[in-house]
């Protein structure tokens, strides 16, 4: 069993930064397509981020230029670093990971992953 746990979410100033982490445990694979979901209330889950084990990375346009996905594979952790805040990426964000060594074109539909984490809230407000 795969086990993920995010951590590192909370309150920030529009305009902070904050780091998340996803922690894995149980049976891994360095071959996992890793990545970040977020949703906000009434909205759907839409991709963040992702990256592939040979560390491509792939962002959706309303956060590229200001996060940057990466992940350890020797600590089985997965980062969002998170710069220029907006109220607008008010959400939970989800850590997921897709039993495959490369994300796949639709790497931002849900469907694609196989384990997820139970998410941990980022709210940017001043």
């Amino acid at each position: 069993q795969v086990q993920l746990m995010e951590s590192g979410g909370g309150l920030v100033q529009p305009g902070g930064s904050l780091r998340l982490s996803c922690a894995a445990s149980g049976y891994t694979y360095s071959t996992y397509c890793m990545a970040w979901f977020r949703q906000a209330p009434g909205k759907e889950r839409e991709g963040v981020a992702a990256i592939d084990s040979d560390g491509n990375t792939y962002y959706a346009d309303s956060v590229k230029g200001r996060f940057a996905i990466s992940r350890d594979n020797a600590k089985n952790t997965l980062y969002l670093q998170m710069s220029s805040l907006k109220p607008e990426d008010t959400a939970m964000y989800y850590c997921a990971a897709a039993v495959r060594d490369y994300c796949s074109g639709s790497w931002d539909n849900r469907v694609e992953y196989d384990f997820w984490g139970q998410g941990t809230q980022v709210t940017v407000s001043s």
